[in-house]
């Protein structure tokens, strides 16, 4: 053999051994493991659930475990992309209902969801596209398209889906199968499918049935693959850094009982230096929180952080997984302070990605969100208020998707976070001291208190509260619900955080001849100026009002400013067309081009603002002056820019109320008097006013709603 004859034939066996060693699989390809030995609600970091409570591994497989409409679970990791090629997934299932429901259940996939934004984490909770699957009378579907299929049973089965190539469309090809022997029970085919169509998540179904699915697998080249897209075990974290104190919640995932229970907090104390673990938290089994609290922290410098937590993963390993951040120093140096206040998130634009785009481009040194960080509606599927646990998960998946939205901003910054009232599941939240309410719905809502159980309360204020500075009373209120008022020192501004809702009467019990509605009169023969203010009737309460006076005296720790941080503003800075009995006429309000101005609107008295009851306003008020307070709040969704006033005009504090995130209730202020003493060429809704409770109010800017021409 010559030379270059031996040298084909070695290039040949190179060849041969590169092939036979290479991958069976495309690098592309996905492949479930869950481990056996665990029992967890949570699917693991590439998943996520709609519902979560309606999901669990068990035995080594993922389970549905609810039977109702449109349960999923999809595949965060991996994607269909716009780009011309194959894809394959299958999966292993079986039903654990005996006797499934024959009408409208079906098992199977969900190919191509996307949503309205081109992000994955919004396709995953609102994503549509191509439903796939088998139904509990055997018939295999593609859509509308339908093939009566000859499966023995659902027992066990295996569901296969891969596209071809058919001229610039695509043909679907759909089989089931013994998962056994591989003897294919059927195949239905869909020609004609648009490469649009097949673009967006991944994701398995289950609509009015409970299945059981194990071995689900994803591979081709039209499957874009991202790792950086897992979410948990370590969801997120907040934190406060306050008089050298430095208080940390790290937001775990659901775990299970048989996983860790505790997480590790770690710093690098020097630049690439090995990471020190200096404290380790327990995780709490209603919030999935593990708080911190270090005394004596360095603040004058940054400091890297990571939070470490041990997850049980298949075959009995453990793998670390890790959320990094920095703790900032404290900008004592700096002549301007940058705080971004958010309020009202509702999902309509989730995850929000214009919000925290800009607010980046501002590099905040203090994050505050004012409340109602979720929404009841947030996300789908209604509310689950009991069983206590189903009912946390239910909260829990709200509040990830707020996570979800805001983690990097977070991450390394200092974060306030006040629940409000649609936080706790209430339309309006009179807490009268932390009484439990007289029944549900409205009727409970109006008696005062909470309706939602005092287990339940403390979960979600240990989710967005256990982060900030010890209390200054932490004596628990009715039911054992805690309170979280506090001082906060930052960058050389003294912060008093408070809670306006926790001790605010109920005006439907204080006000019965004025016959209260959800915060509104509904006695057309009722003041709110002259009659609403009662005796016994409060706003903070003492003990927060102690808190003030106290907190307006002290300068310690360099501070030259100090500013409030509640829920709502001390004023109703609202107008509806004509007389007003309530608020329900606002969404349907024609909203107006820029430049003009509806008339006919009066101001309104909604008592859940704080402009009620107005003694309590007015103590509180005081209490801010004192202090030469800057007030930031939330809450009503209409941005506005206004000075408070007691005895007259422009004799308190100034008070900022920020926009809501995503408004569906577009408030507006249109009073039809114009203010007084209003600076030259100010719009007439400016100056010096009496909102519908009498109080004195001087407004500066507000940002009406207007026909922008954007979405």
């Amino acid at each position: 053999m010559s030379r270059l004859q031996l040298r084909k034939v070695m290039f040949a066996i190179g060849i041969l051994v590169s092939l036979s060693t290479s991958p069976a699989l495309p690098a592309q390809q996905f492949h479930s493991a869950w481990p056996k030995d665990i029992q967890r609600v949570w699917a693991g970091p590439e998943y996520w659930a709609n519902r979560l409570q309606d999901w669990r591994i068990s035995n080594g497989r993922l389970e549905c475990i609810t039977s109702d409409a449109d349960r999923n679970i999809h595949l965060l990791t991996h994607q269909l992309i716009k780009q011309k090629g194959s894809f394959e997934m299958s999966v292993r299932l079986g039903r654990i209902d005996t006797h499934p429901k024959a009408e409208n259940c079906w098992v199977g996939f969900r190919i191509g969801a996307k949503g309205r934004f081109d992000d994955y984490r919004e396709s995953a909770i609102y994503g549509k596209g191509i439903n796939a699957g088998i139904t509990a009378d055997s018939k295999l579907f593609i859509n509308d398209t339908v093939l009566d299929a000859d499966v023995p049973s659902l027992d066990d089965i295996e569901l296969r889906i891969s596209t071809r190539m058919n001229g610039d469309r695509y043909k679907l090809v759909l089989t089931v199968c013994d998962p056994k022997t591989g003897k294919k029970y059927d195949i239905l085919t869909r020609d004609q499918v648009r490469v649009s169509e097949l673009i967006g998540n991944l994701a398995l179904v289950c609509e009015n049935g409970r299945f059981w699915f194990s071995d689900w697998k994803v591979s081709g080249s039209k499957v874009k693959v991202n790792k950086d897209q897992t979410f948990g075990p370590i969801l997120f974290a907040q934190h406060t850094l306050s008089r050298g104190i430095l208080k940390m919640t790290a937001q775990m995932a659901p775990l299970s009982k048989d996983d860790s229970q505790s997480v590790r907090l770690q710093v690098q104390e020097k630049p690439k230096s090995d990471w020190k673990t200096i404290a380790e938290a327990k995780i709490d089994k209603l919030s999935r929180t593990a708080p911190f609290r270090i005394e004596n922290w360095d603040s004058s410098c940054d400091i890297p952080y990571r939070l470490t937590y041990a997850l049980a993963e298949a075959n009995g390993k453990i793998k670390d997984y890790y959320w990094h951040g920095t703790i900032r120093r404290q900008p004592i140096d700096k002549k301007t302070i940058v705080v971004a206040g958010f309020t009202g998130n509702n999902d309509t634009g989730f995850p929000n990605n214009d919000v925290v785009k800009h607010v980046s481009t501002h590099n905040p040194d203090l994050l505050v969100f004012t409340g109602d960080q979720i929404y009841e509606r947030v996300a789908g599927y209604g509310v689950q208020r009991t069983p206590l646990d189903a009912a946390c998960l239910d909260y829990l998946r709200k509040w990830y998707i707020w996570g979800w939205s805001y983690a990097d901003l977070m991450r390394d910054r200092p974060c306030v976070c006040l629940p409000d009232d649609h936080d706790v599941y209430h339309g309006n939240l009179w807490g009268a001291g932390g009484r439990p309410a007289k029944g549900q719905g409205q009727k409970g809502q109006d008696s005062g208190g909470y309706t939602m159980p005092a287990e339940w309360v403390k979960m979600v204020e240990r989710t967005q509260t256990s982060h900030l500075p010890d209390p200054y009373d932490p004596t628990p209120i009715e039911q054992g619900i805690g309170v979280y008022y506090c001082p906060m020192n930052y960058g050389g501004i003294s912060f008093a955080i408070i809670e306006d809702r926790k001790f605010k009467s109920s005006p439907t019990v204080m006000l019965p001849k004025a016959n209260v509605v959800n915060g509104w009169a509904k006695n057309p023969e009722f003041n709110a100026e002259k009659d609403a203010d009662v005796p016994g009737a409060v706003l903070l309460g003492d003990r927060q009002l102690k808190f003030l006076r106290d907190w307006a005296d002290d300068y310690s720790c360099g501070a030259w400013m100090k500013v409030v941080l509640s829920q709502t503003l001390f004023a109703n800075v609202a107008t509806l067309p004509g007389r007003a009995f309530g608020d329900d006429i606002v969404p349907t309000l024609r909203i107006t081009a820029p430049g003009q101005y509806p008339q006919g609107d009066m101001r309104v008295a909604d008592m859940d603002s704080d402009g009620w009851p107005q003694t309590g306003r007015n103590k509180a008020v005081s209490e801010m002056r004192r202090a030469f307070a800057f007030h930031l709040c939330g809450d009503q969704h209409l941005g506005s820019t206004i000075q408070y006033g007691l005895d007259e005009w422009n004799d308190a504090g100034f008070a900022l109320c920020v926009p809501a995130i995503s408004n569906i209730w577009p408030r507006r202020w249109f009073p039809s008097e114009p203010g007084k003493n209003r600076k030259p060429g100010s719009p007439k809704y400016t100056g010096d006013f009496k909102d519908g409770f009498g109080n004195l109010v001087t407004v500066y800017a507000v940002s009406n709603p207007v026909v922008s021409g954007h979405k």
